[in-house]
């Protein structure tokens, strides 16, 4: 039985004036998987998100999320195919709680047109459940939390609402091994789940631990993609390097 792949990106150019930002791209990610995108700035993989997150529109090239084309024209229509975007500052308010996090700009209210705080608080906690993350209280404003916390809460607002595509734009950056463990731990746990995961990172270490497939891009374009477990970290960072597959 074929596995039908979340995301395809076929043939995806994009110019900025005279610069070529991206060339001919092909990418693809399935349920579950995690593929890490690697390259020096420039080469194309900051650009090649935000057409899939909706902040940008491909010159040329197709997008299909479940084997279906897709138009993705901004971050609404992201979020409607089930992409949501974890960015490095998280976009969190760290003077509210993991409840008014989770729901910022989507609150629920009672018939009353009151805040519904405990349906907004139940929620939380189902969804914090199910990503097994526990927080000594739920009312701690996010500036209080550890830095894996605060990904926790990121993430989980992203998949109560249906996300079943992640972009995670280096989400252990600034990071202590504890936190970046947890983070980790929350990844994997998501991945048992059958979400799939873009993962940007400039720490090789990061996406060899949490990686299925590494793809590398240098100008642009695709230098190739890799089974974590078919490649090694020299043959990735000479790749990066010189744009040119490894010589075996």
């Amino acid at each position: 039985m074929t596995v039908q792949p979340l995301v395809e990106m076929r043939g995806i150019s994009k110019h900025f004036g005279g610069v070529v930002a991206l060339d001919d791209v092909t990418v693809d990610l399935y349920p579950g998987e995690v593929v890490g995108l690697l390259g020096h700035n420039g080469a194309g993989k900051s650009t090649l998100i935000k057409i899939l997150a909706g902040a940008h529109e491909p010159d040329s090239g197709e997008i299909r999320v479940m084997g279906q084309p897709v138009s993705i024209d901004s971050p609404r229509a992201a979020r409607a195919a089930g992409i949501e975007t974890i960015f490095q500052t998280l976009a969190l308010a760290d003077n509210l709680d993991a409840p008014a996090n989770l729901f910022l700009g989507r609150e629920l209210r009672t018939r009353w047109g009151m805040l519904d705080d405990d349906s907004m608080e139940h929620a939380t906690r189902q969804v914090l459940d199910r990503l097994k993350v526990r927080l000594k209280s739920l009312r701690m404003p996010v500036g209080q939390m550890s830095g894996g916390q605060r990904q926790a809460i990121a993430i989980g607002r992203a998949i109560h609402f249906d996300a079943k595509i992640l972009i995670m734009d280096e989400p252990c950056a600034a990071l202590g091994p504890q936190e970046t463990a947890m983070v980790g731990d929350l990844v994997k746990e998501l991945k048992r789940q059958g979400i799939g995961i873009f993962l940007i990172s400039h720490d090789m270490h990061d996406v060899f631990d949490l990686a299925d497939r590494v793809t590398v891009m240098k100008g642009g374009r695709v230098v190739g993609t890799y089974r974590t477990e078919d490649v090694t970290q020299d043959e990735v960072l000479a790749m990066i390097i010189s744009g040119k597959l490894p010589v075996r």
